[in-house]
């Protein structure tokens, strides 16, 4: 997913409400690092969902997902410990117990579905489906009782839109219908799972937190592939090396660098810009399918994934005005 496919860490640090205010406001200068670490998100998280199609061919899904989750989770866990302390894993069991719940949403519900779903569904379609999820939070935002701009509603009707016709390859046949169902399931799940983590109270240090929420995510992915039988007739000697490579990918550079380089843009750089992953990773993602494993790029794929990639862009423009 995360989108992110790829993590999204619980806390976004704000204005310092100390700052004197008789201050004039002056825009501040992205600097080169910035700008490398926005790529890294770019290109990373946009090339994880042709890692995902790639594992899948020879893997199992969600053990392949547990794998990759529970291996992330343990290093990360490992580098915080040793460039932090010990202390910065420190939790009370409410916020292990919320960073369990968010882990599972995102990653089982969100990220596992996703692998599911990429057995079946081309990886670039998978990602445009996976663009609506601000279109979702929107959505529990305003479930909850908040009241987004009525320009918001509109980028939001436009990336439903864009969803609708994204679903005619699957009405005509071109791709299991399931697929895609499985695929929206995910979009749902990691939105919910976004929308709860800055609600409900989560451990101090974000890094710290995201290591729970993947060892969380991948112990249920673990279970959940057990209870599917993924194990029987399980041969690692007959996991192709191409799949092996890609798993790799996707714990170093999926689950831990592209995550850390997220992490610290959230803390350097403004939101609005950060939020831009959100309709860049669907691009990369399709051209990296079309280039690598010959996605067809049919004209619902290109129209729906157009229309998604607009209303995004609405809903981030507008949100961060506000």
């Amino acid at each position: 997913m995360t989108a992110p496919a790829p993590e999204t860490p619980p806390g976004i640090v704000g204005q310092d409400a100390d700052a004197p205010s008789a201050m004039p406001p002056t825009k501040p200068r992205i600097s080169g690092a910035v700008w490398g670490a926005l790529a890294i998100v770019y290109v990373v998280w946009g090339s994880t969902y042709l890692g995902i199609r790639i594992a899948v061919e020879t893997m199992p899904p969600f053990l392949s997902a547990a794998a990759r989750f529970l291996v992330a989770g343990a290093l990360l866990a490992g580098l915080v410990a040793w460039r932090q302390g010990p202390a910065a894993l420190r939790a009370t069991p409410r916020q292990l117990g919320s960073a369990a719940l968010v882990g599972l949403l995102l990653l089982l519900g969100g990220n596992g579905l996703v692998v599911l779903a990429e057995t079946s569904v081309p990886s670039g379609l998978t990602a445009l489906l996976i663009a609506v999820v601000p279109v979702w939070v929107v959505l529990l935002r305003t479930a909850s009782g908040d009241r987004p701009r009525t320009a918001t509603f509109g980028g939001v009707l436009l990336g439903l839109v864009g969803l609708l016709v994204l679903t005619v390859p699957g009405l005509s046949g071109e791709v299991k219908l399931g697929g895609l169902v499985t695929v929206i399931a995910a979009t749902l799940m990691w939105s919910t799972g976004s929308f709860s983590a800055a609600r409900i109270p989560m451990p101090a240090n974000p890094f710290a937190t995201s290591a729970y929420e993947m060892v969380a995510g991948g112990l249920g992915c673990l279970l959940l592939g057990l209870a599917r039988g993924e194990q029987h007739g399980l041969d690692l000697a007959a996991v192709s090396t191409r799949s092996w490579l890609a798993l790799a990918y996707l714990v170093v550079f999926g689950s831990l660098v592209a995550f850390t380089a997220y992490a610290w843009l959230l803390h350097s750089a403004p939101l609005s810009l950060v939020a831009t992953y959100a309709y860049v990773n669907p691009v990369v993602a399709v051209f990296l399918g079309w280039l690598v494993l010959s996605e067809p790029l049919s004209w619902p794929i290109l129209l729906g994934g157009a229309i998604v990639v607009a209303g995004v862009c609405v809903v981030v423009s507008t949100e961060r005005r506000h």
